[in-house]
């Protein structure tokens, strides 16, 4: 019982310092340019994009073949897609909110993000019950990852005008179902290859839909020149060495 619930406060204290940090953002951009600002969201597309494609989604092929792995994408597509309608521009516009379509962005990322957090918190539970050695390093990665999605999902709500103590609030929260995964992962022990795998892949189709579908347009939407193409580059570099070399 101990240790289960040592791996839930892992957990939390993993998600939410992971994606806090990332947030953390909101406190140091004051009045962004457009064109930094579609650097900004371009690099954080490119770390997301890296992030799911070269490490979230080879994990759940590896573990459970790749069909499974597709049912988990094209059913986080879905999912993500009916929140997405759930959650309509006009809504924001009528709270009076400035651009509302980057906080609706914002958003929509946090919720992929906790989806994304409690199958993570699942290898960290299970890891924990297989080695602590192993599931402390699960941990450290697992926090590392989580701050650009931290980041990602701040900086839309920085473009739209939100407030940035409820941003840095709102990123902390996001983190919070990492830890719940944990303590089901630890309580279980050994779980399923093929029920993390179609979380994982569940979690990717989630990000995936939220990188290509909102976060690229609205940051080439900011400026017209090529700060955005940049920035995606940038990111998808720099989450290709993370993945590699974090391993």
């Amino acid at each position: 019982m101990n240790n289960m619930f040592m791996s839930a406060l892992l957990g939390f204290v993993v998600g939410m310092v992971g994606t806090g940090a990332g947030g953390a953002v909101a406190f140091v951009l004051k009045k962004p340019t457009n064109r930094f600002m579609s650097v900004i969201l371009g690099l954080s597309s490119g770390l997301m994009i890296s992030i799911v494609c070269f490490d979230l989604l080879p994990e759940a092929f590896e573990m459970a073949g790749l069909s499974t792995g597709i049912i988990g994408i094209i059913v986080g597509v879905g999912m993500i897609t009916l929140v997405d309608q759930m959650i309509p521009e006009r809504d924001f516009a009528d709270r009076g909110l400035r651009k509302g379509g980057y906080i609706r962005t914002g958003v929509l990322l946090g919720v992929g993000i906790a989806m994304h957090n409690f199958p993570e918190g699942l290898a960290i539970g299970s890891g924990l019950a297989a080695e602590t050695r192993l599931g402390l390093s699960l941990a450290a990665v697992i926090a590392f990852h989580n701050m650009p999605e931290g980041v990602a999902m701040a900086t839309p709500m920085v473009v739209g005008g939100y407030s940035r103590i409820k941003i840095f609030l709102a990123t902390i929260i996001a983190g919070i179902p990492m830890g719940f995964g944990a303590f089901f992962g630890s309580m279980l022990g050994e779980i399923s290859p093929d029920l993390v795998s179609l979380c994982l892949a569940f979690a990717g189709g989630t990000m995936l839909f939220i990188t290509c579908g909102e976060l690229i347009p609205k940051s080439q939407n900011m400026h017209r020149g090529r700060a955005s193409a940049f920035g995606i580059i940038v990111g998808i570099i720099a989450g290709i060495i993370l993945s590699f070399n974090f391993r």
